[in-house]
Parts: structure tokens; sequence; C-alpha cells
């Protein structure tokens, strides 16, 4: 197998560094490198911070072993290799009347990320986490693959374990029951946080998410658009592919003035009385994906993202939050808030029950320092941070907001003694280090 130097970023293309990179594209090949010279793994990179770096070390490539290996068209349980992507199996599984169980906001994901990061989505209040439906695991180590029982400490190390537990190969998953491959949705404006915080509440919806204007203030604090879905069949056009961006956006695309009548334009474009829209599938589940590499929007420097979770009685918390954002300029169109259920599968899984707020900030004079401060807030709240949007927290701060860290890291040690699979996200925050 050979090793081809590649520069490598997280999708805030923020942060970046040099690795030697391998693509396997079979089992036993990839069971050759781990036994040769344990590294990593990486996917499609859409981790935001420093998650798939390894600066000066290996990887490993994982997006060719995207096979289907199993499938159980009466009861919904799938069996893929971990490269492969969740939209494509949105876009196999939906016609057939089956949905992977969660889907983040993007598709390009692989399934060995959704399961590294234990990721959420829309509908997370119900259905808890990617890893609360996996049912087996399979693990390439250096003396070949391991079968990893559910429920035991390996298997809660490495659901949102950050690939500390050695590359996932493969992965078996319960789908979901569609009723088909559109999707309807009820979209209502909304005027302000409060009401905000009430519709969520009320919802019974499968499919739940909010935009949020974070460049609002005053008495428009935590206006925006809310957003209910249920799956359902009919006839629409397929979601339409949308254009590249070609090239690095220069810093006035997202510059306050714009930001703030972007938002206000699209907060408007919902009418007052709210509507009811059919969507292809994937158009609702994965929006930006229509527009590649919209990374790029934000400019040659890139951008970072902060995401929170507070517990329930923690709102108000959460809405000082948004009102820092608001007052510090620095927001860009894309902001979301959720409710989030209980469920979580792993030691180092970011849900809690509460409300999720999510902002990206493109990364200029005075983002770090205001992203620090969202962390503090976040922690006082008793809260936590997503690790599969960070690049700026320092070890104490985690350690804090993720009280199994010391399971985790006693089911890693044991897993890779060697630390042959450490990143640059887990020497930045110390993970691995003495309690």
């Amino acid at each position: 197998m050979l090793w081809k130097t590649a520069e490598l970023s997280g999708w805030g293309r923020a942060l970046r560094g040099p690795a030697q990179l391998a693509r396997p594209e079979r089992a036993s090949t990839l069971a050759a490198l781990q036994s040769e010279v344990p590294a990593p793994a990486i996917g499609m990179r859409r981790s935001y911070g420093d998650a798939p770096l390894n600066s000066g070390g290996k990887a490993i490539d994982m997006t060719r072993l995207d096979r289907v290996l199993s499938f159980d068209a009466d009861t919904g349980l799938l069996e893929v290799e971990a490269g492969a992507r969740l939209g494509e199996l949105v876009r196999i599984f939906a016609p057939k009347g089956w949905l992977p169980p969660v889907l983040p906001g993007t598709g390009l994901a692989t399934v060995g990320g959704a399961i590294a990061m234990d990721v959420h989505g829309k509908n997370h209040h119900g259905a808890g986490t990617f890893g609360c439906h996996v049912r087996a695991l399979s693990l390439m180590t250096p003396k070949g693959p391991k079968t990893v029982k559910e429920g035991s400490a390996l298997f809660k190390a490495t659901i949102g374990g950050l690939g500390q537990t050695g590359p996932i190969y493969s992965a078996k998953f319960q789908l979901l029951r569609t009723k088909g491959d559109v999707i309807v949705v009820t979209e209502r404006r909304i005027e302000g946080w409060d009401a905000f915080i009430s519709y969520l509440d009320a919802s019974d919806a499968t499919y739940t998410v909010g935009w949020i204007d974070a460049t609002a203030t005053g008495n428009a604090l935590g206006r925006g658009i809310l957003e209910e879905a249920e799956t359902g069949g009919g006839l629409v056009p397929p979601a339409k592919r949308g254009k590249k961006v070609p090239v690095d956006a220069p810093d006035f695309t997202l510059s306050p003035p714009v930001v703030r009548a972007f938002n206000a334009a699209y907060w408007r474009r919902v009418p007052n009385a709210g509507r009811t829209v059919v969507k292809p599938i994937d158009d609702f589940f994965f929006p930006l994906d229509r527009i590649h590499d919209w990374n790029r929007l934000y400019g040659k420097t890139g951008f970072h993202q902060f995401q929170c979770v507070v517990p329930l009685a923690q709102a108000g918390a959460l809405r000082e939050i948004l009102a820092r954002i608001a007052r510090s300029g620095l927001a860009s169109p894309l902001a979301v808030l959720k409710r989030m259920g209980p469920g979580r599968a792993g030691y180092m899984s970011f849900p809690m029950e509460g409300y999720t707020l999510a902002v990206d900030f493109p990364n200029r004079s005075g983002a770090e320092a205001l992203i620090s401060e969202l962390e503090r807030d976040a922690a006082k709240a008793e809260g936590r941070i997503y690790l599969a949007k960070d690049a700026l927290a320092a070890p104490e701060t985690i350690r804090s907001m993720y009280p199994e860290h010391g399971d985790w890291l006693k089911a890693v040690r044991k897993a890779d003694p060697g630390a042959a699979y450490e990143t640059d996200m887990t020497r930045r925050l110390n993970l691995r280090g003495a309690e």
C-alpha cells in the first residue's frame, strides 16, 4: 500500500496539518496496514475541527471501504463497511421503505464517522443518537478483525470515542421504517426566544429543527423558523444538485451587515400563518449538501462552529449565550436550535436531555475569544460542547463536561496501549493523559 502526503483539514478549514495517507479498498489491505503501522482512521472529514487530523503522522482514509455487507428486508437490519456514506444509504434504502435511524446535517458523513462521533439528528428527542441503534461493531486491530460486543466497555468507548479504540471496519445497525422517500415539512415563523422554546417543548413531530437568527437582538432575540416533519409517499422531483463554490469567498461575503440583511430576509420567507411543503427527503436532511464546498464561503481562513447542549432547566442560560452571540456581531447565517432527548450510547457521547444551539463563526478577529466565553457559559450551565465541532476547547473544560471520561480512558488504554490512534484533537485536549 502506497502512502501519499496530503494536507488535511476538518470541514471548518481553520486547522490544517500534513499527513501520510493510505486508502485501502479491501478488508485484507486494511488488516495489513494495521499490522504494519497502526494509524487512526478518517472518513470524509466532516468534523469541523482537528478530530480528523494527525499532523506529521499517518492516517487511513476509509472512504473506499463502503460496501453493503448484508441487509434483512424484513427487519431492516443493515451491515455495511465503515466508509459507507449516510446520504448514499438514504438513496438506496428510502425507496425500499427504510431510513438510517439518525441523520446528521450532511449525507457525506460516513457510518464510521457517525459512530465515532455518535451523531444526532432532527429526531434526537425521540430516537436518540446513531449509536443507540448499532447492534454490532467490528474493529480492525493490529492482530486482525475484532468483534465488539454490544454493551461492553469497549463498545461504549468506541461509540462517540473519537476513533481511539482503533479503525471501525464495519457496523450492523437497525434502520427505521419510512413511509416513502419524500418528507412533509410544516414551517412556522417564530417571533422570539420564549415562543421558540414553547414550540419545541410542545412538538410531537418525528423530526424537529429550528433555524435561529443569531443576529437579532432586543425583543426579536431568538426569532427564527421552526420545521416539523414526517416522512411520506408521493411524487416530487429529486433534489437538485447545486453548484460548486469554486474559490474562497472574499471577507465581505459574510460581513455583519450582509448577514443581518440575509437573516432578516430569510426569516420573512415563511408567511405569518406558516406553510406546509413537500420535499425530496435529502433536501430536508441535507440542505447544504446541494452547495458543493460551501465551507469556502467563509474565505481562506475558514470558520469555527460552537455547539453546546444545556439541561432543560437551563434554557435561560442558553438564551444568554444567544444574546452574547447576537451582541458580538460575529455570527453567520448558520445557526440551529433543537430540543434533545436523553439518548446517548457512549462514554463520550455529546447529547443530554435539554436544548442544543449550534452557530458558525467566520475565523476572524474576535471569534476565538468569543467562543472561549461561550464555552465557559455552557460549563456554568452544566452543559457540554460537541467534540465533532470543536477546534478551540481546553483540556480542563472537556473533562469537566464529560463525567464518564475516566471509563472511556480505561477502555481506550486497554484497546490501544501504544497510543497509535491519537489525533491532533486528543493531543490538544490531553484526553489520553493522566486524570
